[in-house]
């Protein structure tokens, strides 16, 4: 049991990152265009393309990181959202008061989940994913039976007779 402790974690670990993200996306899918108002507010060039990029990568991504697909790209690419969006969705230092403690906690949050992705990036998914999986299904071909090494003290059975010396 505790062998297995460390896929466990890892895949509690990919849930909790994937379950930041993956609700705030279906919902931004829903409505790209509300997104790509808010990124046009906060001065985002192209704010359509951009937030149809970020839709995809927060929905995507989320899937991915889930069932341990492409780890090293899903990792960094949910890295780079998660930090560009902390950046882009809460720049503390624009406003005053409670406002700037609100938005410098979410930037500080999202670029904690970017530390985890991260991290994902370089630990890998697990045993307990595709990856994981691929990897046992791959590594271990089937034995054929060892075969019993011959016993030289007694008489041989089968095989062919001895030829008698000439």
């Amino acid at each position: 049991m505790i062998a297995r402790a460390p896929d466990a974690l890892s895949l509690a670990a990919r849930l909790l990152l994937a379950a930041a993200l993956l609700p705030t996306g279906i919902a931004r899918a829903l409505n790209v265009s509300g997104f790509a108002v808010t990124l046009a507010g906060a001065g985002v060039p192209a704010p359509n393309a951009v937030a149809t990029a970020m839709v995809v990568v927060q929905v995507f991504g989320p899937l991915a990181l889930i069932l341990g697909v492409l780890p090293r790209l899903t990792g960094l690419a949910l890295a780079l959202f998660a930090a560009g969006m902390a950046v882009v969705l809460h720049p503390f230092w624009q406003f005053g008061g409670a406002a700037a403690i609100s938005e410098r906690t979410l930037l500080l949050a999202d670029l904690g989940l970017a530390g985890g992705f991260l991290l994902y990036t370089l630990q890998g998914p697990g045993a307990w994913s595709w990856q994981g999986w691929r990897a046992g299904v791959r590594s271990a071909p089937k034995k054929a039976p060892a075969r019993k090494p011959a016993n030289s003290n007694g008489p041989k059975r089968g095989g062919r007779p001895a030829r008698a010396a000439a």
